[in-house]
């Protein structure tokens, strides 16, 4: 995922279930044999006031497995008062003595017992292996979080679609992932971005159909188009081994502009505000409604040229007439002109080809071949 990273409807965050807290003292750790075991001190409420005095209760248990895992959050506050969000993971822990299964901090668990849980999930993960994501979900024994964060605070959901795998970001959408989470680090991506930047048209698609919001800003604050339009400005065009690229990716910026934008015709362009990238132009709509400012790049070229160039338009009601204009070089033959009748102009004017509508100038030459014919009968 590093080219998207380093370069770089709605959903809501899963609810997590609350959860009783309990007091603890730091937890200690020993090596028996070949694992290590987690020391885990358990206090009821009346030695909370006093951790020290229950130390003599403590009691070693060795880990049988671990069977689920969380991501918990909690505040950081420095000494002027303010606050940051820590997050760090917890383990469900089984007990080869019986007891209780209890959640432990990942840091008070001996690195293989987490690997050994760990492992076939990221694997699967990062494969986008949407078989094994689904047999690792089914599996009740294990309860697997499918927004389990590694240590960038990607879920699974962020590499299927950074893979491009719909089946895959199904199957854990049916599990209850959240499909608009962003990560932690790597620039607050959410799945959508990483799906758009590496031009994964169908698990763009999936993840707007599950609900992911496509316009949902990064940590930059660009939505999932803006970074596809960002990511094409950086591909180079006219280059064979880019091309492949440059067509994923506006395969996949189409299905963001659909579900962004409500298409309508262009009538005409009527004024323009801004520069570069944020320029604007107010727009009249063919089929009526509210003129509307709209980014410079959802109106054609053609009618930005123009009306960037001065160019005033009119509303042609029929071609009534053509002629042959005067040649521009001896030798040359004059191009066609045609005499355009218009809805809001009192005057008739002539016109070139290239300023009157196509379809008009069709259903004149029709006009005139029918008369053509008529006229030899």
């Amino acid at each position: 995922m590093e080219a998207v990273l380093r370069h770089p409807s709605l959903s809501h965050p899963k609810p997590r279930t609350p959860s009783l807290s309990i007091t603890t003292l730091p937890l200690r750790l020993r090596l028996p044999k070949r694992r290590l075991t987690a020391l885990a001190l358990f206090q009821d409420q009346t030695n909370q006031r006093n951790p020290a005095a229950s130390i003599d209760d403590e009691a070693y248990g060795e880990v049988d497995r671990i069977v689920s895992s969380r991501t918990v959050k909690s505040a950081v506050f420095a000494e002027d008062g303010s606050a940051t969000t820590a997050t760090a993971t917890e383990y469900l822990v089984e007990w080869k003595d019986g007891h209780e299964a209890t959640w432990i901090p990942a840091e008070a668990i001996a690195a293989d017992v987490v690997a050994e849980y760990e492992t076939p999930w990221w694997a699967a993960a990062k494969k986008a292996d949407a078989a094994e994501i689904a047999a690792l979900l089914a599996d009740e024994a294990l309860r697997r979080d499918p927004d389990a964060e590694d240590a960038q605070g990607r879920t699974a959901m962020h590499f299927a679609a950074g893979l491009g795998s719909e089946e895959c970001v199904r199957a854990l959408a049916d599990a209850g992932a959240d499909v608009g989470k962003p990560e932690r680090a790597g620039g607050g991506l959410t799945p959508l971005h990483i799906a758009a930047g590496y031009g994964r048209a169908a698990a763009v698609r999936a993840l707007i159909e599950l609900g992911a919001d496509p316009e949902s800003p990064d940590g930059q604050g660009r939505t999932p188009l803006e970074l596809v339009r960002d990511v094409l400005d950086k591909t180079p065009k006219g280059n064979p081994a880019t091309f492949e690229r440059r067509l994923a990716l506006e395969a996949a910026a189409k299905e963001l502009e659909k579900a962004v934008y409500e298409w309508g015709e262009v009538e005409k362009v009527i004024d323009g505000r801004g520069e570069g990238k944020w320029r604007e132009y107010l727009v009249e709509w063919r089929d009526g409604g509210d003129r509307e400012w709209v980014k410079a790049a959802w109106v054609a070229e053609d009618l930005v040229k123009d009306f960037d160039a001065g160019l005033e338009y009119a509303v042609a009601e029929a071609v009534v007439d053509k002629r042959q204009a005067a040649a521009e070089a001896e030798g040359e033959e004059g191009k066609w002109e045609y005499l355009v009748k218009w809805v809001d102009i009192e005057e008739a004017t002539w016109e070139p080809a290239e300023n009157v509508d196509a379809e008009l100038l069709q259903e004149f030459e029709q006009r005139q071949s029918g008369a053509a014919a008529g006229g030899g009968n």
